[in-house]
């Protein structure tokens, strides 16, 4: 289990070799016209082979992605809050040895940073069309308050999402979540449970995080979710709470953050 995870988790690691070959120009590879939302937009022609990804960087700390093949465009957030990033487009070499064929500097400087956590993004990824999303809507019927909400968004997913264990065990890496998919097949890991969330929130104008890191209810590496709630980040982990409804175990929604050990966010 802990060794699929960490599969899923290589995705976002750092290559053992990354050759700079030249600054290019800003061209239309990297769009920044959402800047002003916290993201870019990356456009690019990913084939099987050679392996392309993006790695975008803020000082010591940096973010990378696979490119899907069969895309030509996606959503990446710049969620290590303001300043200047790198954004670099890198094409495989050979085995784990990736040369930047693109980079371009971005800065970004946002009055409230929470907005980064309304988009629709690589791993977060909703339209208005979303199965999903028209879901996320018909469960806001009514309520008032963003609270009201999310809790009722929370409580479908405990009641209707089942942890799967046969994804668990055969993930590969390139792995990412589909809330339609999670919501028709009404199944996913914890990856998809924190999409899933995320996406129907943002949906609603509710800032979410897709948190991934470890937690004392599990033991392995997990994914959950940050809210913007009554003016302050709660954690909310709808995996493990749907485990706990199913065993009948009492529920808190609001976890104690302490419980809780972020290594990315998106």
């Amino acid at each position: 289990m802990r060794k699929m995870i960490m599969m899923v988790l290589s995705v976002f690691m750092l290559f053992t070799s990354v050759q700079v070959v030249s600054a290019a120009e800003a061209t239309a590879w990297l769009d920044t016209s959402e800047l002003s939302q916290g993201v870019v937009k990356v456009s690019y022609d990913a084939k099987s082979a050679p392996k392309m990804k993006v790695m975008i960087t803020k000082g010591k700390e940096s973010y990378t992605y696979n490119l899907t093949a069969g895309r030509t465009t996606e959503v990446f957030p710049l969620q290590l809050g303001n300043g200047e990033y790198k954004v670099m487009l890198l094409e495989n070499i050979s085995g784990k040895s990736y040369k930047a064929v693109k980079q371009q500097a971005v800065t970004l400087s946002l009055k409230d940073e929470k907005v980064v956590y309304l988009n629709s993004v690589q791993n977060v990824s909703w339209t208005s069309s979303s199965k999903a999303i028209a879901k996320a809507q018909e469960l806001a019927k009514g309520k008032k308050t963003d609270e009201e909400k999310a809790k009722a968004v929370y409580d479908f997913i405990i009641s209707n999402i089942a942890y799967d264990k046969n994804l668990a065990q055969t993930v590969t890496t390139d792995y990412l979540p589909s809330i339609d998919r999670t919501l028709t097949t009404k199944k996913d890991i914890c990856y998809g449970y924190a999409a899933l969330y995320a996406a129907m929130l943002r949906s609603l104008d509710i800032p979410a995080k897709l948190v991934m890191g470890d937690s004392d209810y599990v033991d392995v590496y997990h994914a959950w979710n940050e809210v913007y709630l009554n003016g302050k980040w709660v954690t909310i982990d709808t995996t493990v709470d749907a485990g706990m409804k199913q065993s009948n175990k009492p529920l808190s929604w609001m976890k104690d953050v302490a419980k809780y050990s972020k290594a990315k966010q998106y």
